[in-house]
């Protein structure tokens, strides 16, 4: 098990949920940052999609260029990758491990992302989740990328015997509301990273 504390991420669009807990699994911080703003929260999904020609047909589609497309995503990735130091900067000096779900491989460019379908609507919550790696690496701190299907089984096993779903009901109690999934799967996440 590792020393010091563990922050759990679990993402939404934009926003992300923070939940960190201590060596011994005791519930230290949980917030909420938005790690962009003023910004379109899903600019490869829907600005990149419609430069290439997808999802014209919605009512909320506008015509948009490709270079004014990539020019606007790669503003997207400057402002995540700000939001992302900033928010990492105001968690507990104690933190030294950080996990994150797991990112599939992607095209190596904007363009690329946007012309590949898959990519194209996986490739915003990426860029969330590697703006988070990249600040945490930059911080000295470890990455743990965790896979949703498993964590839960990780978390448990952190846990020696202790019953998962109790830990969270406790937390969740000592948080306060909302304690809703999101905020479930970060702390497991973060118990999860403490034994890895």
């Amino acid at each position: 098990m590792i020393g010091g504390a563990t922050v759990g991420v679990a993402e939404h669009g934009n926003s992300v949920e923070l939940v960190t807990v201590a060596a011994d699994g005791a519930l230290i911080d949980r917030r909420r940052v938005d790690l962009t703003h003023d910004l379109p929260t899903h600019p490869y999904h829907h600005e990149g999609a419609w430069a290439v020609g997808r999802y014209l047909d919605s009512p909320w589609a506008r015509p948009i260029a490709l270079p004014e497309a990539i020019a606007l995503i790669e503003r997207v990735h400057a402002a995540a990758a700000e939001g992302a130091e900033a928010c990492l900067a105001a968690l507990p000096a104690s933190v030294g491990v950080i996990a994150i779900r797991e990112c599939p491989e992607l095209p190596p460019t904007v363009e690329g992302r946007l012309h590949d379908n898959r990519a194209q609507t996986q490739a915003d919550s990426v860029m969330y989740r590697m703006a988070l790696a990249n600040a945490a690496t930059a911080r000295g701190w470890r990455v743990s990328w965790y896979d949703r299907d498993r964590v839960r089984a990780e978390a448990a096993a952190s846990l020696d015997g202790g019953d998962l779903d109790a830990v969270l009901r406790a937390m969740g109690r000592e948080a306060g509301p909302p304690w809703q999934a999101r905020h479930k799967l970060a702390a497991t996440a973060a118990l999860a990273a403490r034994r890895s």
